[in-house]
């Protein structure tokens, strides 16, 4: 029988991990339960993933582009007159505004890094790509504070399930960009 040919196939396999992580958590990952989600058969999730660890990290850089995406499309940290700790509030707010699952999914697979050493280059990548801009405007030092502030405020608000507070955000990233300068 011959192959069929299914360009997408990899990509409906990476869909499927990061729903079956949404539902399940990481322990209900699995090459088969992949496959079942992305109605392939199990050898097509082997095919291209040979291990759990390369489909979580094709899962989480997917994730990741998420927040990027929110982080460009707003383009304040390019403007030399925003209000640097103002901003990254507002992206907060943007950011956990939106789907709360793609958010929490974020950070699960984020977290798993601490366990997973294949995922932590693609984890510190999240975090370059925040700081980067962040140091445009700041210093290299302090657009790292402000990220691992950012990291803080979003896990309590996900893991405390309270509201995001934005003018409490504002004032503590104000802080630190005022304590850079």
């Amino acid at each position: 029988m011959a192959r069929r040919y299914d360009p997408e196939r990899r990509q409906r396999i990476i869909d499927a991990a990061i729903r079956v992580v949404g539902a399940k958590g990481i322990a209900g990952l699995s090459h088969r339960s992949v496959a079942a989600e992305a109605d392939v058969p199990l050898g097509s999730t082997t095919y291209h993933f040979k291990t759990l660890d390369e489909l979580m990290v094709a899962a989480l850089r997917q994730a990741n582009e998420g927040f990027a995406k929110v982080v460009a499309a707003r383009g304040a940290f390019e403007d030399p007159r925003a209000d640097v700790a103002g901003e990254l509030a507002a992206l907060i707010g943007e950011w956990l505004a939106g789907e709360r699952t793609g958010v929490e999914l974020e950070y699960e697979l984020y977290l798993a890094a601490l366990r997973r050493p294949a995922l932590r280059p693609v984890a510190a990548e999240w975090a370059q790509g925040l700081a980067e801009p962040l140091a445009r405007r700041t210093d290299p030092l302090t657009a790292r504070a402000l990220v691992a502030l950012v990291d803080g405020i979003c896990l309590q608000v996900l893991l405390t399930g309270t509201a995001y507070d934005e003018g409490y955000a504002r004032e503590v990233l104000a802080r630190i960009v005022d304590a850079g300068a």
